[in-house]
């Protein structure tokens, strides 16, 4: 009797040494189809520009996205004949992505004559009930190019200015957090160089710092803000530092954005240095934007 008692322990020993090891291993599977992946935030902003300048976003691998940004304003006693608004200024762009993280982007000013380009990469993203990755950074290296400037027309016919004094320089730090479903904000330090100024009282190099915001109203629409203090501004002319306020309406794949700003130039070493009018009513400051952005897929998404 002892022996088949002993027996019988023996053989419960061995059934519950089996089904702990089989216990196990299905743990460790389940572990590896559902591993601990962190979860990152995801539109932050829901698009690649806040309303002025970039966003901290990138588009997804493939997609092209196609942007017309125009900018109206009145001109005080203005002698010819335009309806609604006296000057337009219409901004052409083309951005694609290369990664989800690495897009580039062209586009060309018809009022300016600007051909801007940037490239741009997502370096960090924020991460959701984490205590690492509490933001989102992003680099942006941007390039302009314009025929003529308007500040410096009279000097350049008379010196016969080289090519490299028409190239300009910005590189930005963006920052970001998304606080809750409805509140995001960022900050971008920034720096300006141009290739040569002619100018002797303007400093060829100008540090900045960007502010921006978003505020979720409805399903849809966004109160968006920007603004961007300049610490060493152009001394050869007045001017002032950008502000804009408006508001984004998301209708599937088209981005709509509506937008009050006294800065008339898109490429950023223009609007952020030399916006030559205050926020106001007067004397034509106030300058109506309506910036119109489609997404288009490029590459088949392939199937699981």
């Amino acid at each position: 009797m002892k022996n088949k008692h002993l027996f019988k322990l023996f053989l419960f020993c061995m059934l519950l040494m089996h089904f702990s090891t089989n216990s196990q291993g299905l743990l460790d599977q389940l572990e590896n189809e559902f591993p601990n992946k962190p979860i990152y935030e995801i539109a932050t902003f829901k698009t690649t520009r806040i309303g002025l300048g970039h966003s901290i976003e990138t588009r997804k691998k493939g997609i092209l996205e196609i942007a017309f940004y125009n900018r109206y304003w009145n001109i005080p006693d203005f002698k010819g004949q335009r309806f609604l608004a006296d000057k337009v200024s219409i901004r052409y762009g083309l951005d694609y992505a290369f990664s989800d993280n690495f897009t580039f982007g062209l586009g060309y000013t018809n009022y300016d004559k600007i051909t801007d380009g940037f490239f741009k990469y997502k370096l960090l993203k924020q991460r959701q009930n984490s205590n690492k990755g509490l933001v989102s950074i992003t680099l942006v290296q941007g390039v302009s190019h314009r025929k003529t400037t308007s500040m410096y027309s009279n000097y350049n016919q008379q010196n016969n200015s080289t090519t490299s004094s028409k190239y300009a320089f910005t590189s930005q730090v963006l920052i970001a957090r998304k606080i809750n479903t409805e509140l995001s904000l960022q900050v971008a330090p920034t720096f300006i160089q141009k290739a040569e100024n002619p100018l002797i009282d303007n400093d060829k190099n100008q540090f900045a710092i960007a502010f921006g915001g978003r505020h979720k109203i409805g399903g849809h629409a966004s109160i968006v803000s920007e603004y961007f203090y300049v610490t060493n501004p152009i001394k050869s002319i007045e001017n002032y530092n950008a502000f804009m306020i408006g508001i984004n309406w998301e209708l599937s794949h088209l981005m709509l954005q509506f937008q009050m700003t006294n800065a008339r130039n898109f490429a950023e070493d223009t609007f952020i240095t030399q916006t030559r009018n205050n926020f106001n009513a007067k004397d034509g400051n106030f300058h109506f934007g309506f910036n119109a952005t489609w997404v288009l897929q490029t590459k088949k998404k392939k199937l699981n």
